[in-house]
């Protein structure tokens, strides 16, 4: 378990380090998504590259899964799953607006 709070906290301090470039209007989602956000899942043992090899219904970690809410399709850019049951979405967005400081910022 250290080695995960280790790593979680590398990237939290790199993503400090970084915090000029992560807030420029040329860093997009999909690199936010790359640097931090799969690592961090990585590290706290979900399979986000699909290294199983599982098919599609059977992977823990699906990306831009579909999803009918309210009649309508949505396409979250995590759908986590366990046996193949959907436990929670996460959808990734850049930084837009300048509040963030630190992490207990990022917190509330």
């Amino acid at each position: 378990m250290s080695h995960c709070l280790d790593a979680i906290l590398r990237l939290i301090e790199r993503f400090d380090h970084q915090l000029d470039q992560v807030r420029s209007p040329d860093y997009n989602e999909t690199q936010l998504r790359i640097d931090f956000v799969n690592p961090m899942f990585r590290e706290l043992g979900w399979d986000i590259d699909n290294r199983q090899g599982y098919a599609e219904q059977y992977r823990e970690v699906v990306h831009e899964d579909r999803v009918k809410v309210a009649g309508a399709t949505k396409a979250p850019d995590y759908s986590f799953r366990v046996g193949g049951n959907r436990k929670f979405f996460l959808e990734a967005s850049r930084i837009r607006r300048a509040g963030y400081r630190n992490r207990e910022s990022a917190r509330t």
